[in-house]
């Protein structure tokens, strides 16, 4: 169907317009509203700054297609092929997309809070300071995906997969990955507050300039990774492996050492340590007993944050 045909049957009331070829069309800047395409393919089509609000894309054929700037809050993309496509600075707020497919895709500033990405394939993905607040990653597929930048606040990560993802420099709050294989993972620079991350495999993973707060690192694999010049206030690393873990620079002033053997990690004199060299401390609340904070988490660097808001 050439494009003017369909754009005057939307001009006159059709919504439905379900399994039709639109490869390659110029769609840009179009306002397609509460519009159901199902199955459409629109493999290399240009939807840039398009209004797709409440459309139904659901098995839709998108790869490689152009999405940068669309408004597509509220949309449905249940197992739709974004393979590579552009959508850079796309407001995708609470739209789902289970079982999508997003490999290589470019999802650049875009927002994506409250979005819904469960099973979906994000493999080596572009998502550099999106807003993924409180979105559902549970059962993705991030393996070779960059979040640099990115908040992921509050986000499920339930079964998700993470080999050689790039997430530093991420705001990374209420988040549970507990018991998960996050080896070699680069939280270079992230900001960490209250993440659970009980039992989980870091092997080799890269923490260098991170600050951390009220992490919880109970057992976790910590061998061969790198702490270099982190901050971590309030972390609880009782019964963790710190087999030749890089703690030197590191601030671990605040920090629960019970079970642990800080002699088995890399320290050097500007580690700093408990004031309290002893390092089996009774496990219990009364640890943290300290007259002032290392950093004011809710007050500095807010710069990172401005990017997030709405």
């Amino acid at each position: 169907m050439k494009v003017s045909q369909f754009l005057r049957l939307y001009e006159q009331g059709q919504r439905d317009f379900s399994n039709l070829n639109l490869a390659n069309a110029d769609l840009s800047g179009v306002m397609l509203i509460c519009v159901k395409l199902v199955g459409v393919n629109l493999t290399g089509a240009n939807l840039s700054r398009a209004f797709l609000t409440k459309s139904d894309l659901s098995g839709a054929k998108l790869n490689l297609a152009n999405l940068s700037f669309a408004k597509m809050s509220d949309c449905k993309l249940v197992e739709t092929d974004l393979t590579k496509a552009n959508l850079q600075e796309t407001f995708m707020v609470n739209s789902t997309l289970p079982r999508a497919r997003l490999n290589g895709a470019n999802l650049t500033n875009s927002n994506l809070k409250g979005a819904n990405f469960w099973g979906a394939n994000l493999s080596g993905a572009n998502l550099d300071r999106t807003n993924l607040l409180s979105a559902n990653l549970s059962g993705v597929r991030l393996n070779f995906s960059s979040l640099r930048e990115a908040n992921l606040s509050g986000v499920r990560f339930y079964g998700a997969s993470f080999q050689e993802a790039d997430l530093s420099y991420s705001c990374v709050k209420d988040v549970d990955l507990s018991g998960m294989d996050l080896g070699g993972i680069n939280f270079t620079g992230a900001r960490l507050k209250g993440a659970n991350f009980e039992g989980t495999n870091f092997e080799g993973a890269n923490f260098e300039n991170a600050h951390l707060k009220e992490v919880n690192f109970r057992g976790a694999d910590l061998s061969n990774a790198n702490f270099y010049q982190a901050v971590m206030e309030k972390v609880d690393l009782t019964g963790a492996i710190i087999d030749n873990t890089n703690f030197r620079n590191t601030n671990l002033y605040q920090t629960c050492l019970n079970s642990v053997d800080i002699k088995r990690a890399q320290t050097n004199d500007q580690t700093k340590l408990p004031v309290n060299p002893i390092y089996n401390l009774p496990e219990n609340d009364n640890f943290f007993y300290f007259e002032k904070p290392i950093i004011d988490w809710d007050n500095s660097n807010p710069q990172l944050f401005l990017n997030y808001i709405n």
